[in-house]
């Protein structure tokens, strides 16, 4: 039986390795994203010549200073693809980290911006992801913008959103247009469900695809080898997701 989880990594590894984006040479991850994670593990143990700088690894962190190197990287253009989520994402990819209600937004408060901003701007690519998918997180417009999907002439910016991963579906991101497109529904949804689920607009074929599910061999590798890689520093996801027999192994 296939996980929610397992599904939501094959869809992330998919779009690394979408050939129509430019390409992930220099993959970062931020803390807290198992999922992510393992999609970018995944694309690497499938044979695939990436570098990985995962800040929230234990051991074998590239970035001996912390997150400065991260954003000097990023500045420099020396990195190809990041992954940002929001407690609020708007139909033209704004994230909000702040909070909800007027400003400062202490209705309901987020964990903080960071660098969402920086990152948001100079990575050529960046997926969004986020598991929850309803009303209260995918918005018409959120109340404060940590980092904007789009920017206006004349501001210098690398890249966009290229896609947004959910519990439901997969939106692509068409940053010319500021919208998103519903690219394919997992299993147990339809684009009723999906469309129900969502405060923002966007564009939908009139049947979409299912989401792919891992193939077999993909499996394997989350199971095995990547759970491995990922125990020491995400004990509990690699439990509950891939079983008890979690070795800890080197990062």
């Amino acid at each position: 039986m296939i996980r929610p989880e397992e599904r939501l990594i094959g869809a992330i590894a998919r779009l690394i390795l979408d050939p129509s984006a430019p390409p992930a040479r220099h993959i970062a991850v931020g803390a807290a994203s198992p999922i992510p994670a393992a999609a970018c593990w995944l694309v690497k143990l499938l044979g695939h010549d990436v570098r990985l700088s995962l800040l929230h690894q234990a051991n074998g962190n590239p970035f001996t200073e912390g997150t400065r190197e991260l954003f000097d990287l990023a500045g420099q253009g020396r990195i190809d693809l990041f992954f940002l989520g929001g407690g609020q994402i708007d139909g033209q990819a704004n994230l909000n980290l702040i909070g909800t209600g007027a400003w400062p937004g202490r209705a309901a408060r987020f964990p903080g911006s960071f660098g969402s901003a920086f990152m948001y701007l100079m990575v050529p690519r960046t997926i969004l992801f986020r598991e929850e998918h309803s009303p209260r997180v995918l918005v018409p417009r959120v109340d404060h913008i940590s980092a904007p999907g789009v920017s206006p002439p004349g501001v210098f910016r690398r890249g966009t959103a290229q896609a947004l991963v959910t519990g439901r579906c997969v939106f692509r991101f068409d940053p010319a247009a500021a919208r998103f497109a519903l690219a394919s529904v997992h299993p147990g949804e339809t684009a009723d469900s999906v469309r129900a689920a969502t405060g923002f607009d966007y564009d939908a074929p009139g049947a979409p695809p299912l989401t792919a599910d891992p193939t077999a061999d993909e499996l394997a590798l989350l199971r095995g080898p990547v759970r491995a890689r990922m125990a020491a520093t995400y004990p509990a996801f690699c439990r509950r997701v891939f079983g008890e027999d979690v070795e800890h192994s080197h990062g």
